[in-house]
């Protein structure tokens, strides 16, 4: 806000000065959260990490994928500012995502929705869950065995 009269522009200018400064140093260096000890660090880095990944790996199946990326985002936010600025990276972009899914033809979300389909299927191909299932079922085909197993 710009106050008109005996340098209040330049005194708003200087706080707008100050605060793009602040912004600057936080980007650089990462400063810990006060009352922050490096074990509490450690193991919300670790733990945030844990779930990050494990969101991550669930994203192309149905279930909460995208939650608990956001989730381990958030964990990771409560002592480090870079996760913090991913989480609302993803957040903008991701509800860009659905946004523009929402607006699109039908066909386009059904080609949507069979490309996550093919890339569940390939996966879990790939991982032998059709081969390991099918054993357990007494079926012996070759091609419900993954090649990398």
């Amino acid at each position: 806000m710009i106050r008109l009269g005996c340098g209040g522009a330049r005194e708003s200018t200087n706080q707008v000065g100050r605060e793009l400064s602040r912004a600057v140093e936080e980007q650089t260096q990462e400063q810990p959260q006060p009352g922050s000890t490096l074990a509490k660090r450690v193991l919300v880095g670790v733990l945030g990490g844990i779930v990050l990944v494990a969101g991550i790996v669930m994203i192309p199946y149905p279930g909460p994928g995208w939650v608990v990326v956001f989730a381990g985002l958030a964990i990771l936010a409560n002592e480090f500012t870079w996760a913090e600025r991913v989480l609302k990276f993803a957040r903008r972009y991701y509800d860009g995502w659905l946004a523009w899914l929402s607006r699109q033809h039908l066909v386009i979300r059904a080609l949507v929705l069979l490309f996550t389909a093919v890339v569940v299927v390939t996966t879990v191909w790939l991982l032998d869950v059709f081969g390991t299932v099918g054993g357990m079922l007494g079926i012996d085909w070759e091609w419900l065995s993954s090649p990398l197993f």
